[in-house]
């Protein structure tokens, strides 16, 4: 190779990915498994998505020759699980319940989402080869997914306590809905933005849910986390909740419908992104946390029922 191997595998780590167990059943009926990372949706129509396997696995005759398999996305409590389909263990599947998906594939229980594939392709891919699978079935459940980068895991939850009780300059902030439409305030500056205050030592939830009431005159049910982000220009640290608004006329700012909002006349661009991708999130009814700056980061897929 031209590369250290090490060296490449330790930076593609730097990759922030969910965590799966992908399963199948081998020709004596015994259901098979193991954890991987290297797992990504392919496309809506058909429904197709992959997993990476590598061609020195014990799995690799089982599952390339399977007439399908399963993808399970763990969620952020199932450490265990992730670790007894990495290790070879005798019986992994005794670290899990489960049951065989429509399609005939091992699906576990507790899991983020998921998928119950027939076999669409096999790719060969250097030292790996490349799953293709069809979605027959699946299920999203609306937990959080586990996370895993730079050979640890992480989860969004653990990442928002850490930022909320560490950060110096911290400002909360909401995409605050009703009946289709997302409230905006004014920014001082001629044009629009979401809702932030900024967070005192010692402040919870509760400081952004009283400064909406406050200045737009609403009351607000805080949901799930959005997006985390640092500007910077600034080194303001940003924490953004999805949120349900109250009834009642609005005493500061303006509804906008979420499909149509006035994008031109916003001049921040992590406000302006969040607005956008909120939109097109919204029509599928599954929303993703963001990590990252102003300017670059990654959306973590969050299994939500619409």
């Amino acid at each position: 190779m031209t590369s250290d191997a090490r060296a490449l595998r330790d930076a593609f780590g730097a990759f922030l990915t969910g965590v799966t167990v992908v399963t199948a059943v081998d020709d004596t009926g015994s259901p098979i498994g193991f954890t991987a990372n290297s797992f990504t949706s392919v496309s809506l129509d058909p429904p197709l998505l992959l997993v990476c396997l590598a061609k020195t696995s014990r799995n690799y005759a089982a599952l390339t020759g399977a007439k399908g398999f399963g993808v399970n996305i763990l969620s952020e409590g199932q450490k265990d699980v992730s670790n007894a389909f990495a290790r070879p263990v005798e019986d992994r599947f005794a670290a899990v319940q489960w049951q065989r998906g429509p399609f005939g594939s091992p699906v576990f229980a507790g899991v983020a989402a998921w998928f119950d594939c027939a076999m669409h392709a096999v790719v060969d891919a250097g030292d790996h080869v490349i799953l293709l699978g069809r979605v027959e079935a699946f299920d999203n459940s609306g937990k959080t997914g586990l996370g895993y980068a730079r050979g640890g895991y992480f989860t969004p939850a653990l990442a928002e306590k850490s930022l909320l009780a560490s950060a110096e300059c911290l400002f909360l902030g909401t995409v605050a809905v009703r009946n289709g439409e997302i409230l905006l305030v004014e920014d001082g500056k001629g044009g629009w933005t979401l809702p932030f205050v900024e967070k005192a030592e010692g402040d919870g939830m509760e400081v952004l849910e009283r400064h909406v009431a406050e200045t737009a005159g609403l009351t607000l049910t805080t949901g799930l986390l959005y997006s985390v982000y640092e500007d910077t220009q600034t080194g303001r640290q940003h924490v953004v909740y999805r949120a349900e608004l109250g009834q009642g006329a609005v005493r500061n700012g303006r509804f906008f419908p979420i499909q149509a909002p006035p994008v031109a006349e916003i001049a921040d661009s992590a406000v302006r992104d969040i607005v956008k991708r909120y939109g097109a999130e919204s029509t599928l009814g599954n929303f993703g946390v963001y990590f990252g700056n102003q300017e670059k980061g990654r959306v973590h897929a969050v299994a939500a029922k619409g």
